[in-house]
């Protein structure tokens, strides 16, 4: 018996995005019979930057609206992708006048119904524009994705983007800055437990009392290894030699990171790990110009996290990651 504090499964991402509007009216509101949960700060004719996918991945990213940010995040079912309907919604409910751009995670569903309602947005005179990201280097073509699946660098693309839109670029520009950023940033992750989603019985995938999972997706997709589990020390070895080797990393490279909970795992076993990976960054002769830890892109109670790089290649992203936000959970 897998225990959760819920009513009735069937409504859970309606009471949750509920509650979270009740518990930040200054911050977020919600557009009426929808899963959309829009910034409540006034409209200045900039371009509007909007996210969504499944829910379960709190904070992602309904979190990460606000002035700064995302102007909306559309909240699908659990590990759902939201419908196009509801993505056009969201971009209508945006807009500014100075055009929307998508941030979208690759997977399959989610690459369907934005691109759909990009469309859609198109045919009514709405400047429109996305990327996808696929920040995740451990396992192409597993479930859900064709390439490589977009995870807990997302954040990262919101936090940038939305500072370059907060600036007055405009979605020309953001293209090109998005286009820019994605390749310079990568992420894996491991597992201490499996996921179990709302109503079911039984988690998506069960690891032994002492065994882990390398590479495993925000959704429970496999990875690329079980082992046993071992010291901190040897994950961020694991890790990181995998991240430098994709980068073909050298001391000139300043990197910005992410240590991402998994929803399950304590942020004093976040830190222990964080503290390992900044020591090894070091004893690699590179520098971590900016750090950033907490539960951003979980997987339900998800025991488990992961780590993103972000090559700093250009000094508006160093600038972007560092200014204030107005959001629930940057």
């Amino acid at each position: 018996m897998i225990k959760k504090i819920l009513n009735n499964p069937d409504n859970i991402v309606d009471e949750m995005i509920d509650g979270m509007v009740l518990s930040h009216p200054e911050l977020i509101k919600r557009v009426p019979e929808t899963g959309i949960i829009q910034r409540t700060h006034d409209k200045k004719g900039k371009v509007a930057i909007v996210s969504g996918g499944g829910s379960g991945h709190e904070p992602a990213h309904a979190g990460f609206v606000g002035a700064g940010m995302l102007s909306a995040a559309v909240c699908g079912a659990v590990f759902t992708s939201p419908t196009p309907d509801q993505i056009l919604e969201a971009i209508k409910v945006a807009d500014e006048g100075k055009g929307v751009f998508l941030v979208i995670k690759n997977y399959s569903g989610d690459i369907m119904n934005f691109e759909m309602a990009q469309e859609l947005a198109e045919m009514e005179g709405i400047k429109i524009d996305s990327i996808v990201v696929d920040d995740d280097i451990a396992v192409e073509d597993s479930l859900y994705t064709q390439g490589k699946r977009g995870v807990a660098g997302t954040i990262f693309v919101h936090k940038i983007l939305g500072y370059a839109a907060e600036k007055g670029q405009s979605i020309e520009e953001i293209k090109e800055l998005a286009e820019n950023l994605i390749p310079n940033m990568k992420t894996i992750g491991l597992a201490l437990t499996g996921v179990t989603t709302p109503g079911s019985s039984k988690p998506s995938f069960t690891l032994a009392d002492d065994e882990i999972e390398y590479g495993v997706g925000i959704h429970g997709e496999p990875g690329y290894r079980r082992e046993k589990l071992q010291t901190s020390k040897d994950l961020v070895d694991e890790l990181l030699t995998k991240l430098l080797e994709e980068f073909e990393a050298n001391s000139n490279n300043r990197f910005a990171i992410i240590v991402n909970g998994l929803g399950g795992t304590p942020l004093m076993e976040q830190y222990v790990f964080a503290n390992d990976v900044h020591k090894q960054m070091k004893d690699n002769k590179l520098e971590i110009e900016f750090s950033k830890v907490g539960n951003l892109m979980t997987s339900l109670e998800m025991q488990g996290l992961s780590l993103t790089l972000l090559r700093l290649e250009d000094d508006f992203y160093l600038e972007a990651l560092k200014a204030t936000v107005d959001t629930i959970n940057w």
